[in-house]
């Protein structure tokens, strides 16, 4: 593909994948984690507000706080149930398919590892690049770091999924002996959690939470798709139902808040850690998901509809890391031409507003996507024997490679890995921001040797022998 533009490589890719496609792949998994992410995007940038500072800087606020009305939205645009739902299903099958041909756990995750490490990489690599570049040109630092906390904030969902996906293994295990008595168990610490905090008014009581709601979500995703779930019509429409009225109850007379996302200042969050009430909006949004599904098949197995959802999950990943760079970069495009919309939130005008301002951002976001999602889909594309290099360079290269693809080093790099974004993601949220990349330059050093490690082990571990029929 060496030569073409970025626009055809994509689109070779695209009609590759789809003429690929197995009959048995489950299409509606790739269905729902394209609509996850187009409502996370959507979601972000209904709510990002930009106005001019009485200092005369370009500042950028969520509007949520000042829209209490508008708290209920939330609950559409809270879909990381639903992606960890899918997720489940997902690792699932890969995981199981892999370990039926006699791989690895340790293969497995350097597999699950090619498609998303690139691509951080590169976005990390850009991020710290031009945050330098900023400081070189003698922008106040207070202001770098604010749009490096701006553009750096899709990662906590990265730390929570990596972590989840490399337990995978043991976590699937459990799920064969104890089945729907794992999540239960979950369920049970994360309300022992929200019990604690809401006694003591801290949030950091219910820390546990972060592992135990995402996991219990996630497991339950292996429920479903093998069936120790079932979830005819029937019992979807009553789930939808059981979930939305104790979602009604929890946080109308109940102690939790309307928002299932961040809300500055509030007394507890539903979502970081997950709350019961989160968990009440995964078993509404499990039910329709499992009505979407069985209505969704026959549809996916038209061209049309396939391709164009192949064509989203090709570059999801990309849209995801990139989606607040674009609303970075539309802010200061349509300040410069005098368009930026009215930054008084629940104003007619303000609403009116959001219009040419997602118009904007799509645009801006539809030209880094084309630009930057070769590095996607060349980490997505099967990976292939090195070409026979004769030497002692090449078997030298050859041996580490193979070093790197046990089992302590690709653990030790995953850790490394979650424990590099989770220290941005926390710099980014307690105003760490600092240095001459606005960065921590412990947490770069941590994910993109990672990375490295990660990239050699790929290129030492057994190649699969077959493709995957679903994942």
């Amino acid at each position: 593909m060496h030569g073409r533009a970025p626009a055809e490589v994509v689109t070779v890719v695209i009609q590759d994948l789809v003429a690929r496609t197995p009959s048995s792949r489950r299409r509606e998994l790739d269905l729902l984690r394209a609509a996850a992410i187009s409502a996370v995007v959507l979601g972000h940038w209904l709510i990002v507000t930009v106005e001019r500072t009485s200092d005369g800087q370009l500042t950028g606020f969520s509007a949520l706080p000042a829209l209490p009305e508008a708290h209920a939205l939330t609950w559409l645009f809270q879909v990381m149930p639903v992606f960890f739902l899918v997720g489940g299903a997902a690792n699932a099958i890969s995981w199981t398919n892999r370990r039926t041909r006699g791989g690895t756990a340790t293969s497995w995750l350097l597999d699950r590892s090619a498609r998303l490490f690139p691509p951080v990489t590169v976005f990390l690599l850009v991020v710290a690049g031009c945050a330098a570049v900023a400081r070189l040109l003698g922008v106040p630092l207070d202001a770098v770091a604010q749009a490096v906390a701006l553009v750096v904030l899709p990662l906590w969902f990265l730390v929570v999924y990596l972590a989840v996906t490399a337990l995978t293994p043991l976590t699937h295990r459990l799920h064969e002996r104890h089945g729907l008595g794992v999540p239960a168990v979950l369920v049970a610490g994360v309300a022992v959690g929200d019990v604690l905090r809401l006694a003591t008014g801290n949030e950091l009581a219910a820390a546990a939470s972060f592992a135990f709601g995402w996991i219990a979500i996630h497991q339950v995703g292996y429920a479903w798709h093998d069936g120790t779930l079932r979830l005819g019509t029937r019992q979807a429409v009553t789930l939808v139902v059981v979930g939305l009225g104790t979602l009604l109850l929890l946080t109308g007379p109940g102690p939790y808040p309307v928002s299932m996302v961040t809300v500055s200042g509030a007394a507890i969050q539903n979502s970081s850690p997950p709350s019961l009430a989160l968990l009440a909006l995964a078993a509404t949004q499990l039910g329709l998901v499992a009505l979407v599904a069985r209505r969704s098949r026959r549809w996916l197995a038209r061209p049309r509809p396939w391709t164009l959802v192949v064509a989203v999950n090709t570059v999801v990943v990309t849209v995801y890391l990139w989606h607040l760079v674009a609303a970075l970069v539309g802010a200061y495009a349509l300040d410069t031409l005098g368009l930026l919309p009215p930054s008084d939130p629940g104003t007619v005008e303000w609403w009116l507003g959001r219009v040419p301002w997602l118009v904007a951002l799509a645009a801006i976001l539809a030209v880094l996507v084309v630009l930057l999602v070769p590095v996607e889909t060349r980490a997505a594309a099967r990976r292939s024997p090195a070409g026979a290099v004769d030497g002692r360079r090449a078997r030298a290269a050859a041996g580490l490679a193979a070093s790197l693809a046990r089992t302590g080093p690709v653990v030790g790099a995953y850790a490394a890995a979650v424990a590099g974004l989770l220290w941005l993601t926390v710099a980014g949220d307690t105003g760490g921001l600092r240095g001459p990349l606005a960065i921590p330059a412990g947490a770069l050093v941590l994910v993109l040797g990672s990375a490295v490690v990660l990239r050699f082990g790929r290129a030492g571990a057994p190649l699969r022998s077959a493709p995957e029929p679903s994942r």
